[in-house]
C-alpha cells in the first residue's frame, strides 16, 4: 500500500511540474517537440500494422482460393 501511496504521490508531482513547465516558452517548445515524436511513431506504427493486417488477409484469400480450386478439381 506505501508503494502505491508513493507512485499515485510521484505522478501528481510529475504533472504538476509539467503543468508549470509547459506555462514557459521553453516548455512548450519541449512539450511539441515530444507530442510530434509521439505523432510520428503513432502514424509508423498504425502503418506498420496495416500493411501486416493487408499481407495476412492476401495472404488468407489465396489459401481459400487454392482450397477451392481442389476441391473443384477433385469433383471433377
Amino acid at each position: 500500500m506505501r508503494k502505491l501511496l508513493w507512485l499515485l504521490n510521484g505522478a501528481v508531482l510529475g504533472f504538476v511540474a509539467a503543468h508549470f513547465v509547459n506555462q514557459t516558452p521553453e516548455g512548450r517548445r519541449f512539450f511539441d517537440r515530444v507530442n510530434r515524436g509521439v505523432n510520428e511513431f503513432s502514424r509508423a506504427f498504425t502503418t506498420g500494422y496495416e500493411a501486416e493486417a493487408e499481407a495476412d488477409d492476401a495472404a488468407l484469400a489465396d489459401d481459400v482460393e487454392s482450397a477451392l480450386r481442389e476441391l473443384r478439381d477433385k469433383d471433377s
